[in-house]
């Protein structure tokens, strides 16, 4: 290697320390060290991955709290991306809720307090835009352009403000955690290139005197915009982010309620976007109550659905199971919105409760209660609703206490009550599955919005698996068939589809155990399935831009003309070339080597092979 190729290879485009010399680590060979001058700086021994992999799963391991394991993983990911991804991906049970909820929940909280030791110093992990700063965000964006590499053009966005994280309200720019989070999770899930992953949080100020207060804060201090001032400076970063990287992929993430229903409604119909509490969550419930449907023993038209948190989250979610049982079941929508029953913190939503509602609270609200008035839940559940399913996003802990789920079994004799509490993290959950079980004679179909540990029954011995109703199962599928396909923007059925294959991913032996979601260890098979299912129907619906993907559908054996109903379908073949698009880490050295910076994994008749791009 001359000095000239030696230079070269020592230094990236961005003049950061070589790629495949912080990947490689201590796996990096002597003769490649003698070239980077590393010989005598660094230990004498030469690992291969597998050791090195061993080595961070033991250090993981001895750290005592899921913050410092946080901390950690995060270290590692910005020094050693192929190493974190190995970690992730072959310890991905374990490692999903520290990097993600319920871990990231604490993380945010005291993300001023442990950012210098997230990453080395300076290190570029994302886009911190102020307020303040709004009006120089093109030089904020050429910055970012100038601190990657050319060939790494984000393909997807994580933004969010901070305004609305999980449960635990405003948190201002330590939101900025959530966005991070996310994409890793659609890189372990679903194969997102992680150098083309852009974190975003708008710090347009925090209402939390805490932080306003906390001398370590590191957002700007002041109080949130109004609202005409939070749309002018969003809608300004969202046009320059299109006019940057027109084809990216926007996922807006945890904004209020309010905020999140108008940024979605301004820009669905304009650019790729998606908002996942709104959708995604109301996409991975939807999957998991088809199946809770099916199992349930009653006709899905005698369903009666009891929602308990009316937020964007909440009304997502219902306005998606209406739309189910309206195309899968040919109900009316009018009477599969009469299905539906919402309580909030002043009792039941009813047109006449004498507040004025929300906008996104309307379509929900009751006309049919006469004078009567619902304060409480246990009214709700006792004397109006009776409900059959019962669906938390209240942020309520324990809301669903020993009598309310003792009271749905009773309701419910003669089939099997659906208990849904899918607040976050763990400390706003409204029931644990341990309790669902106990007080429902473990006749429960549960999802939980958190994991939960297994539940043994004591009578039997029989182990019972908690349905986790983990949006991992869904936006990474939705994020990497956009980027794939890239339609035109992503509507309902889509998205519908998606829940819909997400249903039909569950195997003979999960079926059988009465589970209501595929094992988690099955992720990256099930984001294959589901990317597969929305690329077909963004070619049925004619939106879908990239000729590829129109042609490879076209020419399967499942029906792809226009107007066709969201089935969740897709084709072996179709799915067979999605995996050949998603990111895997190298495996060893040489792979690294031979197709760095960018570097893809195709399964090919059982074994891999690496493919330049």
């Amino acid at each position: 290697m001359d000095s000239e190729t030696s230079s070269e290879y020592r230094r990236s485009h961005s003049g950061s320390p070589d790629l495949i010399a912080s990947n490689a680590g201590t796996a990096l060979p002597y003769a490649t060290r003698s070239a980077l001058h590393l010989k005598g700086l660094v230990p004498s021994g030469v690992e291969n991955f597998d050791s090195q992999e061993l080595r961070a799963l033991e250090q993981l391991k001895l750290k005592s709290t899921n913050l410092e394991k946080y901390i950690f993983l995060s270290w590692l990911r910005t020094t050693n991306i192929n190493l974190f991804y190995r970690l992730v991906l072959h310890n991905l049970k374990e490692i999903a809720p520290v990097i993600y909820t319920p871990t990231v929940g604490q993380a945010c909280q005291e993300y001023s307090h442990i950012y210098p030791f997230l990453a080395p110093p300076n290190s570029v992990d994302g886009l911190y835009i102020p307020l303040t700063e709004v009006e120089n965000i093109d030089e904020i964006i050429q910055n970012y352009r100038e601190s990657i590499s050319e060939e790494d053009v984000p393909e997807i966005t994580v933004i969010t403000d901070g305004s609305r994280i999980l449960g635990l309200g405003d948190l201002g720019m330590n939101g900025m955690g959530i966005p991070v989070g996310k994409l890793q999770l659609y890189v372990a899930a679903a194969g997102l290139h992680p150098d083309r992953c852009l974190p975003i949080v708008l710090d347009f100020g925090t209402d939390t005197e805490k932080y306003l207060e906390d001398p370590l804060y590191l957002g700007i201090r002041q109080h949130r915009p109004t609202n005409e001032a939070f749309y002018e400076a969003a809608n300004k970063v969202i046009n320059a982010l299109h006019r940057a990287f027109p084809g990216m992929f926007i996922q807006f993430e945890d904004f209020s309620t309010d905020h999140a229903f108008g940024l979605l409604e301004r820009w669905r119909n304009k650019i790729l976007c998606f908002n996942d509490d709104i959708q995604g969550t109301g996409s991975v419930i939807l999957g998991g109550f088809i199946s809770a449907v099916q199992q349930a023993g009653i006709p899905p038209a005698d369903q009666r659905i009891l929602f308990v948190g009316a937020g964007s989250a909440g009304v997502g979610v219902a306005k998606q199971l209406v739309d189910y049982f309206v195309i899968e079941h040919k109900i009316p929508e009018e009477q599969a919105k009469a299905m539906f029953w919402f309580v909030d913190s002043r009792g039941l939503i009813t047109a006449n409760r004498g507040d004025k509602l929300a906008d996104h609270k309307v379509y929900f609200a009751r006309h049919d209660n006469g004078e009567a008035q619902c304060k409480t839940l246990e009214e709700a559940v006792e004397y109006y609703v009776r409900p059959t399913a019962l669906i938390g996003l209240s942020t309520i802990y324990k809301a669903f206490n020993e009598g309310i789920l003792k009271r749905m079994s009773e309701i419910n004799k003669e089939s099997r009550p659906i208990i849904f509490p899918l607040s976050n993290p763990e400390t706003k959950a409204e029931c644990t599955f341990e309790e669902a079980m106990v007080h429902t004679n473990n006749r429960v179909l549960f999802a939980s919005g958190t994991a939960f540990p297994d539940y043994t029954v004591p009578e039997t011995g029989e182990v019972r698996v908690p349905g986790q109703g983990n949006n991992m199962y869904v936006f990474p599928a939705i994020g990497l068939g956009s980027v794939l396909c890239k339609p035109t923007w992503i509507t309902d059925s889509m998205i519908f589809a998606v829940s819909k294959a997400l249903a039909n991913s569950l195997t003979t032996e999960e079926q059988a155990r009465g589970e209501l979601y595929p094992r988690i260890e099955r992720i990256r098979e099930v984001s294959a399935e589901l990317a597969a299912a929305f690329i077909h129907q963004a070619v049925r619906e004619g939106l879908a831009q990239e000729a590829k993907w129109v042609e490879q559908v076209q020419k399967s054996d499942v029906p792809s003309e226009l107007g066709a109903k969201p089935d969740g379908a897709f084709a072996d073949s179709v799915v067979k070339e999605v995996k050949t698009h998603m990111w895997l880490p190298a495996e060893n050295y040489e792979q690294l080597v031979s197709s760095c910076p960018h570097y893809h994994h195709h399964p090919h008749q059982g074994q891999h092979h690496v493919e330049k791009l």
